[in-house]
């Protein structure tokens, strides 16, 4: 079949998944199509995602959200073959986290942050293992110091996603501003990729069809 992506119309796209299946996996690549860096175009990514004999592919907006099917039971196996593949065939190298559908699905049940009615609001940065001790104490500390210089916003650890609330926006958070500052030791959002709740919700969504 021909990889749709999720720019195509309702009608389209619905039509697409019922004559072949649902998704099981969702990729996700890390700091692409940002700022002219990284240029990936989604055409391009659908058919590397193909090219490794994956099925079901389709992307989502432009920040690197794959949807598609894999008979590989190993997630990382999946994400380790993804990097190699975008890196000798579309010239960049992004992290990718690749969670089952059934992770995915966990992760939105785990928000620790449901009354928050502004999806904008809330990010998951995924990982594609858990965060060590070193790590945990210094999202602690960043925490700690954002609250110091007043901020509201909060971050807590489930499992292996790290969620934060900024109820300014991204932007102006400056526990954002604080976990990226962490980038030297690759931990907390340097370690991962964020999306925002919205994204999430509609991966999952896609996932189910």
């Amino acid at each position: 079949m021909s990889s749709p992506s999720w720019c195509q119309s309702g009608a389209a796209w619905r039509e697409a998944w019922q004559t072949d299946g649902m998704p099981t996996h969702v990729a996700l690549l890390r700091g692409i199509n940002v700022g002219g860096r990284n240029r990936v175009a989604m055409a391009d990514l659908r058919e590397v995602v193909l090219g490794l004999g994956h099925t079901e592919v389709a992307t989502y907006i432009q920040s690197g959200n794959v949807v598609f099917t894999s008979e590989e039971a190993d997630s990382a196996a999946i994400a380790a073959a993804l990097e190699r593949a975008i890196a000798e065939q579309l010239g960049v190298r992004p992290k990718v986290v690749v969670l089952t559908r059934a992770e995915l699905a966990q992760v939105v049940a785990d928000n620790p942050f449901p009354e928050e009615p502004n999806p904008k609001w809330v990010h998951a940065v995924f990982r594609n293992g858990p965060l060590g001790p070193d790590e945990l104490a210094a999202v602690a500390a960043a925490q700690q110091r954002a609250r110091d210089q007043g901020s509201d916003d909060e971050a807590r650890v489930v499992g292996t996603t790290l969620f934060l609330h900024t109820p300014g926006g991204l932007g102006r958070s400056e526990l954002a501003a604080q976990l990226t500052r962490l980038g030297g030791s690759r931990t907390a959002e340097t370690a991962g990729t964020a999306r925002n709740w919205a994204t999430v919700n509609k991966l999952l969504a896609l996932c189910d069809g």
